[in-house]
């Protein structure tokens, strides 16, 4: 007669979990609440309800459920599961409604996903239509709490705010980024409580300086300009004759090489700079190729006499 010890997978697979839910345990519920789950069996092994569930990981930011909340316009997609001819895609109406099969009308606004399909699978059974429903709904398209990305950006347009883009540079991101003529600083104007406020950010300083509180969190609403960058013109004998971006303290010289210098008929004597004064009207200055230039400045490379 065989008296050797069965081995039972199952036992194994349930001793495995059981261990992972006390190191689970061990790990957030402190030195007090981990002698009390090592003693809720004589091995030492706690069942799954007796152990805390920790509200989040350590070093992983739970969601936000202001942000998860149906509006209305927003889009969601609906599954019944065992049931996929239940299976809608719908919008939330300016009533705060959607339509769904069978039940009709459901009020979701300001509820998350997992509420709206708490409260579908309710009115499913309790409707007798499905047992024991199992509900699943998805927000694919957020349409009611959008930001509008505008200016000199390459993308622009209204881009919606969800758990994913919440701050400023993610805005500026999924707009493509800053187009050539933009300019490093960004204005933001935002309505809270029928306030309406406005922000100026320069982008350049807040890398330059890591000052990461200049990276706002942006709200439902929100708008992002990005203005288009101060400009110098050249023209007369240079190579490449146009308007270029004026970066901090250029000076003529700079400009110059921007537009690939000075052709063979042109000369570095003589240079002019046409600059419009704070009364309108515009002077003409003899420029040497040290000065510094100007927004909007007008430089002029005059053709040599020799």
């Amino acid at each position: 007669m065989n008296t050797s010890p069965r081995f039972h997978p199952e036992r194994v697979s349930t001793r495995v979990a059981a261990a992972a839910l006390v190191v689970l345990a061990l790990a957030f519920a402190g030195p007090g609440r981990a002698q009390q789950v090592a003693a809720a069996s004589p091995t030492g092994e706690a069942p799954a309800a007796a152990l805390p569930v920790p509200a989040a990981l350590p070093g992983v930011p739970s969601p936000n459920l202001a942000l998860e909340a149906l509006g209305m316009g927003d889009m969601v997609r609906i599954t019944v599961f065992r049931n996929p001819d239940l299976t809608t895609e719908a919008k939330v109406s300016e009533r705060g409604t959607i339509l769904f099969p069978l039940i009709g009308e459901v009020p979701v606004v300001g509820m998350t996903p997992a509420q709206a399909g708490a409260r579908i699978a309710k009115q499913l059974q309790d409707g007798r239509f499905v047992v024991n429903p199992e509900v699943s709904v998805s927000l694919y398209q957020v349409n009611s709490r959008q930001v509008s990305v505008l200016g000199n950006v390459n993308k622009p347009g209204r881009y919606p705010l969800d758990s994913q883009n919440v701050k400023l540079t993610d805005f500026l991101a999924v707009a493509g980024g800053i187009a050539a003529p933009g300019s490093d600083r960004v204005t933001i104007i935002s309505t809270q409580d029928g306030r309406t406020t406005k922000k100026d950010i320069d982008l350049a300083a807040m890398f330059r300086n890591g000052d990461v509180s200049q990276n706002v969190q942006l709200h439902a609403g929100d708008t992002v300009f990005v203005e288009k960058a101060p400009m110098v013109y050249i023209y007369g004998e240079v190579q490449r004759a146009g308007a270029y971006r004026l970066e901090p303290h250029m000076t003529v010289m700079q400009v110059l090489a921007l537009g690939g210098g000075v052709t063979p008929r042109g000369t570095e004597r003589g240079i002019k700079i046409q600059r419009r004064e704070q009364d309108g009207k515009v002077a003409r200055i003899d420029a040497r190729l040290t000065d510094p230039v100007q927004t909007d400045d007008v430089v002029y490379v005059h053709e040599s006499l020799f």
